[in-house]
């Protein structure tokens, strides 16, 4: 059966020129020509395109990329398992997030930073203290999410409470949230001490997780969908 670009392309909602993208890309195989230079597609393709416009909302394009060039070399298990990678990072995430807001909730954090007396920390005691990589710590300094002191003597690092406090925010926001813009953006209303509203970012990032799975599921349907196609073509032949 042969397909027009064209009926593929409203059927999908997408331009024809997105279609050739797709196939420069690599992620769908290449289309037939016939003699005037028009690509034609088949129910494979149609299959390729559905799966991809499912899949790029719960999964987004960089695994699609991924995971393309597999299904087309029938490695249909290790694409399974790539997009099974992906999900099992989102549950991460939503772990995370839920984790969270208990640990937001002000008298819980006051609490945690109760049972830290000392006035200063260096860099090797703060990564004991909130089970933090010191690396991990130097990435966000560099990143302008903390500004640790530095002993007059020496240059060390020195963190106090109010470092403390800052860095278990950004230790409990961080994984539940794609980028560290986000994170300043909490941060900043961490400083004007509104705790309520760093919830509120976390459970917004909470409700478009929900979105994901389910974004996910579909696009893994229409995965199941195309290698089944593929392996019922391998059969026929």
């Amino acid at each position: 059966m042969e397909l027009r670009p064209i009926d593929i392309a409203k059927k999908l909602d997408v331009g024809t020129s997105a279609m050739r993208h797709y196939e420069e890309w690599g992620i769908v195989p290449p289309a037939k020509r016939k003699p005037s230079g028009y690509r034609v597609y088949t129910e494979v393709h149609e299959a390729y395109f559905l799966c991809i416009r499912a899949m790029y909302h719960g999964f987004g394009m960089a695994t699609v990329k991924k995971i393309m060039p597999m299904i087309q070399q029938h490695k249909f298990t290790e694409a399974l398992w790539e997009v099974n990678k992906v999900q099992a990072e989102l549950y991460e995430r939503k772990t995370q997030a839920m984790k969270a807001l208990e640990i937001l909730k002000p008298d819980h954090l006051e609490n945690v930073l109760e049972k830290r007396k000392k006035k200063w920390y260096t860099i090797g005691e703060v990564e004991k203290e909130i089970k933090v990589p010191a690396s991990t710590l130097r990435h966000w300094e560099k990143e302008g999410l903390i500004t640790p002191h530095r002993d007059p003597e020496n240059g060390y690092r020195m963190y106090n409470r109010d470092h403390i406090r800052r860095l278990l925010i950004i230790r409990t926001v961080q994984p539940s949230v794609f980028f560290l813009d986000t994170v300043r953006e909490i941060l900043g209303k961490m400083e004007q001490h509104s705790i309520s509203e760093i919830r509120k970012i976390t459970i917004d990032s909470l409700k478009y997780m929900d979105y994901q799975i389910e974004q996910q599921l579909r696009g893994a349907h229409y995965l199941y969908n195309l290698i089944e196609l593929l392996k019922k073509k391998g059969n026929d032949s």
